[in-house]
């Protein structure tokens, strides 16, 4: 985890009240995102956390413009200042966007590499798109484009089916890094891969933020969350229940939201003391608070009232939030 940091400049991404819908058949509708709202500055890493399931994924699809035809979204996503991501066209999105302003590391890096072209010939392609490199430059600049995601020069003429899972997830990093985007967008980055590569793979995430892109990791992953991010949102049942700097998340106090503070408690290295209960289901989502029915310290006005998002924090006990966890082990005592 890096030393917090204050950055007063203009965020690289700034989301207002992002909201996804999905319009299934007979009328039913599913909340994957409600009225999200974050920053990331140039140079920062926010980690977006939660269970599989929660929205991350839908929230990183939206950014993109990558989401169904059966999707509606809400609210607004300004990346640079200038461009609303949620407004934006296709043609806008395909031509000035996706790998130009914001680089992909994707969830599955099999899946996003083409199968028949050698990972040099796709280096060489986003080259010449992203950065103008044309004819006897591009062997070098491939070369150099591999070495930043430690992407070893030996591998560059294999197809993608013949790399191993971590060779894989460098490749795809090379890929994303290639147009020195202002913006990093890491979807679930080191599913599958062991914690070496694990850590790997974030730190060199994190060494391409600090010359100065922002970094937005999607992860529930909360050690490589821990290892490199600057900031932690919780996600949980498709809203953002609190955002805090890494270092009081994971150090002293800790987290104030009690789904937060039990995300952390089901850590082998911590509690090891699994969340009770199962989140809803996004197309039932509860009247009040979307935790209420897994949280030991909820009351009347939490199964009632859906608790505002402020000062960084949805929770009805926000005064008293990081007490929680005393009152409990008062009451066990």
């Amino acid at each position: 985890m890096t030393a917090d940091r204050e950055n007063t400049a203009v965020p690289v991404l700034d989301v207002r009240d992002l909201s996804v819908r999905f319009r299934m058949r007979g009328g039913r509708d599913i909340a994957a995102v409600t009225d999200a709202r974050f920053t990331v500055a140039p140079g920062e890493c926010l980690a977006l956390v939660g269970e599989s399931g929660c929205g991350k994924s839908v929230l990183a699809s939206a950014l993109l413009g990558l989401l169904p035809a059966n999707a509606a979204t809400t609210g607004s996503a300004v990346l640079g200042g200038d461009t609303d991501l949620l407004t934006a066209d296709e043609r806008t999105l395909a031509r000035t966007v996706r790998g130009r302003r914001i680089g992909l590391v994707p969830q599955s890096p099999a899946a996003h590499l083409t199968p028949v072209r050698t990972v040099r010939a796709q280096l060489e392609e986003s080259l010449r798109e992203l950065t103008g490199a044309r004819g006897s430059e591009l062997p070098k600049a491939a070369v150099e484009a591999a070495a930043r995601a430690s992407f070893p020069e030996g591998h560059l003429d294999r197809y993608p089916h013949e790399l191993s899972g971590g060779l894989a997830q460098r490749a795809a990093t090379a890929l994303a890094l290639v147009g020195d985007a202002p913006l990093l967008l890491a979807d679930e980055p080191t599913t599958g891969l062991d914690r070496d590569l694990v850590e790997r793979t974030v730190d060199e995430l994190r060494r391409h933020t600090d010359e100065g892109r922002a970094l937005l990791i999607i992860t529930h992953d909360l050690a490589a969350a821990e290892r490199i991010a600057d900031r932690v949102a919780v996600m949980y049942a498709g809203r953002i229940v609190e955002i805090a700097k890494a270092a009081s998340f994971f150090g002293a106090p800790g987290p104030r939201h009690p789904y937060a503070r039990g995300l952390l408690n089901a850590l082998p290295e911590r509690d090891f003391t699994p969340i009770p209960g199962m989140p809803p289901e996004l197309g039932a989502l509860p009247e009040g608070c979307a935790f209420a029915a897994r949280c030991a310290h909820a009351d009347t006005r939490c199964t009632g009232e859906r608790p505002a998002f402020t000062a960084g924090l949805a929770c009805h006990h926000a005064p008293t939030g990081r007490a929680h966890a005393a009152t409990k082990e008062s009451a066990d005592a």
